[in-house]
């Protein structure tokens, strides 16, 4: 607890964007956001102000940063589950538990754990020769997709392949892998619920993602054209889930619309990208929100705040040409509408160091209003 103010003090491990824009939450609250950081110049490390630095891999420096913390969460899944125990086992209050982040951190895990639960899922099966993976690809059909167990993300660990011998490289890597059948879906959804120890749940509405290259670089909300009946039964899934596994914080539901219905892709317990759309398109913001969920407080309300939401993320661009003080200052003039999160990241190609958001009731015209507005942060020349 915060002597000062009587308010209880959060300790996020991991201090990247998704910290930071929790920190931000926390200060409406009134609340002291603690940060373990890699290092000085991590995105939260450079505006919060109770920061100590440590590696999440690093099981003293987990306990010398949870000393004094009510509650501690994460920005990322990679911190071992070993360690997780370790803390709760001292009597640390850790969410999400272990035994639930464990689904979000090993995807085998999850595959077996959704299967036994009758969750949607791709066929898949656990791969550790090229036999496995000619076994698989002789049921599942050629191409299919290889995935890391553990780690990944934008697109790294996961391969495309068409045949063992395209695998080749992968497979003697000493990586462990499962193989999924290559799904044939009609887009890519996502929907986050938050879950509290009480045993609350408030769903946002189901969105879209679009990918690029592995990457999302557009979330769209609510999910366009999607029937209701389809949109409820991806909340009630999301509900389910987090509840089945007992996740406490936010889950995030990334789901594969399919000509046979939903199936579930990915998990996630903390904030996340296809959410940050939250923080002016919902009543209440994804990072708002995994506060009051960590803390035991009443969830907040999760309705749009405007008809249509469109956020858009920023990649890093070519070095060089105008600063980024004058690209803002430049679409600040054009679109004064435009809301614009940035990361204070180094710039580099491919790597997300910003999202736009904008608002109305026109799905079109703010999509192009967004990639307009990300297109000018990354390159600063014209759509």
């Amino acid at each position: 607890m915060d002597s000062r103010t009587g308010l209880p003090v959060v300790g996020m491990v991991g201090a990247g964007q998704l910290a930071r824009m929790t920190h931000q939450a926390a200060i409406a609250l009134g609340q002291s956001l603690r940060v373990l950081a890699a290092h000085p110049d991590d995105g939260a490390a450079m505006v919060v102000a109770d920061v100590q630095i440590g590696e999440h891999t690093d099981l003293a420096a987990l306990r010398t940063f949870a000393k004094g913390c009510d509650v501690v969460t994460f920005d990322h899944e990679h911190v071992p589950e070993a360690h997780i125990r370790a803390l709760a086992a001292e009597g640390v209050k850790v969410f999400p538990s272990a035994d639930a982040l464990v689904f979000a951190q090993d995807k085998r895990r999850m595959r077996e754990r959704l299967s036994g639960l009758g969750a949607p899922v791709p066929r898949w099966q656990p791969i550790a020769s090229p036999a496995d993976l000619a076994s698989f690809g002789a049921q599942a059909g050629w191409p299919l997709v290889l995935k890391a167990a553990r780690g990944g993300y934008d697109g790294r660990g996961v391969w495309v392949v068409d045949s063992p011998a395209a695998a080749a490289e992968v497979l003697g890597s000493g990586t462990e892998l499962i193989a999924e059948e290559l799904v044939t879906l009609r887009r890519e959804l996502a929907v986050q619920v938050a879950r509290s120890p009480f045993g609350q749940v408030a769903a946002y509405p189901v969105v879209e993602t679009v990918q690029r290259d592995g990457i999302n670089v557009e979330v769209l909300a609510p999910a366009p054209l999607l029937p209701e009946d389809l949109a409820v039964e991806a909340q009630k899934l999301a509900i389910d889930l987090a509840t089945a596994l007992d996740v406490v914080g936010l889950l995030a539901v990334e789901l594969f619309e399919t000509p046979g219905g939903l199936v579930v892709n990915e998990l996630a317990m903390r904030p996340h990208n296809s959410g940050h759309w939250t923080i002016e398109g919902a009543r209440t913001s994804q990072f708002e929100q995994h506060l009051r969920a960590v803390l035991d407080y009443p969830l907040g309300d999760t309705a749009l705040a405007a008809p249509v939401v469109v956020s858009a993320n920023v990649l890093g661009g070519p070095a060089g040409g105008m600063s980024t003080d004058e690209r803002l200052h430049h679409l600040f003039a054009e679109d004064p509408g435009a809301r614009v999160h940035l990361y204070g990241k180094q710039s580099r190609p491919g790597r997300k160091i910003g999202h736009v958001t904008v608002l109305g009731d026109d799905l079109e015209s703010l999509r192009a209003r967004a990639a307009r507005a990300a297109w000018w942060l990354r390159e600063g020349t014209h759509w």
